[in-house]
């Protein structure tokens, strides 16, 4: 039995470690391993008759977020969908139990840490590999096309997906070269963050570049890289200047609207559209799981007769499908559970000693908030494959929040 329950903490370990590079490669790829550390993790407890957690307050927020989902049933046009919409959300919350529990130490985080820059390295080698032959080596994708621009998907379904995945775990590798001391740590991980980098400007997402320059930014600005700092601000003045032709000709074919060119005109039309769906329903939504079945009802007049949207379709924005979902309160409830997971995360940047630790802390906490502000003009927290991440470093900073209790309590 003994024997047993080490062989189960073994692969759930390796499990965790290898999630983020799976997703890299294929959604079958990272089922199959969040299935088995789920799995090993829940199998671990029974055996070990082990309650699953402490309770602690973000995830008494979450369970209160689950239950504005379930009673979002009330509305819902689809109860089966709603039903796996529920499903989701316990995935979700055993990713990020599973995680906050067991990683433990440095060397999990390290192994992590390398997992995430391996990946990268790989999906932006491949986006490289694919401008230049046209399809992707990891699935024989082809190139997404825009303007008159090839825009690089590697092994995602689409140019954006890559850049929300890219976006997500460049941060992290990037807050650890910044913070980190050991020269050959640092190498390594500075190489994969401009490979990170370089994949996103490949895929032309705009919510990504967005997402990452305001993440490094914010980590250069911490870490006092002046450097950094000055390359960044250069490059918000030279870019404009340089960019290609034909982003030139779009820009100011929209007038240089800021807000077009950062989302469209099609996805202004499904805001607006959004918005009067919640303003209809808007303690606890329309129900959870249903926004695409919902979204032709609510269509203005006023809206479609300026830019047509199809009767089924994603809000293109996180935050508001997620307020058409599951109303106000739900999608208030979600950002008091960020605000605990984020808080943290900068607390164990504030009290961790140890140096990798620390600078894990202050990484994870970056691609948190580069994830969520490309959810601004991505439907990123509904991708059935790319929300795996997000829900992992939330597991990350939670765990890192453990550790760093831990550490006050010994002072």
């Amino acid at each position: 039995m003994q024997k047993l329950s080490k062989m189960l903490e073994n692969i759930n370990y390796w499990a965790i470690i290898l999630l983020p590079f799976s997703v890299a490669i294929a959604p079958g790829v990272s089922n199959t391993v969040i299935g088995i550390m789920i799995g090993s993790f829940l199998l671990e407890k029974l055996l070990k008759k082990e309650k699953l957690c402490a309770l602690s307050l973000p995830l008494i927020i979450f369970g209160a977020f689950m239950l504005i989902g379930a009673f979002s049933f009330i509305n819902s046009i689809d109860r089966g969908d709603s039903l796996k919409g529920m499903f989701k959300l316990l995935k979700y919350l055993m990713i990020f139990l599973v995680c906050s529990q067991n990683i433990k130490n440095r060397e999990h985080f390290r192994r992590i840490a390398i997992s995430s820059a391996c990946a990268i390295s790989l999906i932006g080698i491949d986006a490289l590999w694919q401008i230049f032959s046209g399809r992707d080596f990891i699935r024989g994708n082809v190139l997404n096309g825009n303007i008159g621009l090839a825009r690089a998907t590697a092994s995602f379904p689409g140019c954006n997906a890559m850049g929300i995945y890219l976006t997500a775990l460049t941060p992290l590798v990037a807050g650890v070269a910044l913070f980190f001391q050991q020269i050959k740590i640092r190498v390594f991980f500075t190489g994969a963050a401009l490979i990170g980098c370089l994949g996103v400007y490949l895929s032309l997402s705009r919510g990504a570049a967005l997402g990452l320059f305001i993440s490094i930014l914010f980590l250069s600005l911490i870490r006092k890289n002046k450097i950094i700092i000055t390359g960044l601000i250069l490059l918000l003045t030279v870019y404009p200047f340089v960019m290609p032709k034909n982003i030139k000709e779009w820009a100011k074919s929209v007038n240089y609207n800021p807000l077009v060119m950062l989302t469209d005109n099609v996805r202004l039309s499904i805001y607006r559209n959004t918005i009067y769906m919640i303003s209809q329903h808007p303690v606890i939504g329309v129900g959870i799981n249903t926004f695409s079945k919902n979204y032709g009802k609510y269509k203005l007049a006023a809206v479609e007769a300026r830019t047509g949207t199809q009767d089924t379709i994603y809000a293109h924005n996180s935050y508001l499908q997620m307020a058409g979902e599951v109303g106000l309160l739900g999608i208030g409830l979600f950002f008091i559970f960020l605000f605990f997971v984020l808080r943290g995360a900068w607390r164990a940047f504030k009290v961790n000693d140890e140096p990798f630790l620390k600078a894990m802390s202050i990484s994870v906490f970056a691609s948190i908030i580069a994830y969520l502000i490309n959810s601004l003009t991505e439907t990123s927290l509904y991708h059935s494959r790319l929300v795996m991440i997000f829900w992992f470093l939330v597991g990350l900073a939670l765990a890192l929040g453990k550790i760093s209790d831990r550490v006050v309590e010994k002072k």
